[in-house]
């Protein structure tokens, strides 16, 4: 690997730019960060994202942003707290910037038609070879996405083992869409997410990563309705009516991001939405 952290939290190597900003001062509590959020900047470049997520009078911010062409920007040190999260839930725990690394990829998101071309929010168009139309785990219909590059997966991949190498403790890579779904989309269908955490994370990791990954016997239910379905996805009909908060449930399997469980009947609910710490 060509990546390094140093003692001062910062990535070292190619095409690294530390652009620090000055209003994320709070570090990590003890045994954190743990967790690993994959976003995309929705914005026109890499430098541009950055440089915005530095301004001291932006309420946002994350660790890092990895731009299309291979730049690396770092806007605060590995052990401090960024405001990439927002308001987030997942596995029965809120408030995901307190324990949490945030990775942006530049990307401009979801695109819409105009002709032969697709067009961003902000204006920009971008040719057909840069987009790909799919449904998002948290919808039922397809849009179209901007694609990202080879180069910047790859990076984004090696990065992430520098920083899990670096941060023993973490255990967990999420999408912003599956701690903030229904509010957040990023980083999408274009991202191989599931592929990625399974390369990232992988069978081999320590004592630690392992035991944190085994699958919980059963789980509590979070919120005051929550639909169970006949597979794993949102696209799949509803088996019964809602379950609701405080119900237990056995936990069979899981498979991308939703558990199988069975209670007096059987079906799948977001894993996101079942709290397992009990």
């Amino acid at each position: 690997m060509n990546y390094t952290i140093d003692d001062n939290h910062l990535l070292q190597g190619e095409n690294v730019v530390h652009l620090l900003t000055s209003k994320n001062n709070l570090e990590f509590p003890p045994n954190s960060p743990d967790s690993l959020i994959i976003h995309y900047t929705a914005g026109s470049g890499a430098e541009s994202s950055a440089k915005y997520l530095q301004d001291k009078n932006v309420k946002a911010s994350a660790h890092i942003v990895i731009g299309r062409e291979g730049e690396i920007f770092q806007i605060v040190p590995f052990n401090k707290i960024a405001w990439h999260a927002g308001k987030s839930y997942y596995g029965g725990r809120p408030g995901f910037n307190n324990f949490s690394i945030g990775i942006e990829l530049d990307n401009a998101g979801i695109l819409t038609k105009t002709g032969n071309e697709y067009q961003s929010w902000f204006g920009r168009k971008y040719p057909q070879s840069e987009v790909m139309e799919a449904i998002h785990r948290n919808e039922t219909a397809p849009r179209f996405w901007h694609t990202y590059t080879e180069k910047q997966l790859k990076l984004n991949m090696e990065i992430a083992s520098v920083i899990i190498a670096a941060y023993p403790k973490i255990f967990e890579i999420l999408g912003h869409e599956e701690i903030s779904p229904g509010r957040k989309q990023d980083p999408g269908p274009a991202f191989p997410l599931d592929k990625f955490r399974r390369t990232v994370l992988g069978d081999d990791r320590d004592d630690l990563a392992a035991g944190v990954h085994e699958l919980p016997e059963s789980g509590l239910i979070v919120p005051s309705k929550l639909n169970i379905r006949s597979g794993a996805g949102i696209a799949f009909d509803k088996v019964a009516k809602p379950l609701t908060s405080g119900h237990e449930v056995q936990i069979l399997e899981e498979v991308n991001g939703w558990y199988r469980v069975k209670t007096e009947i059987e079906g799948w609910v977001s894993k996101g939405h079942v709290n397992t710490h009990t």
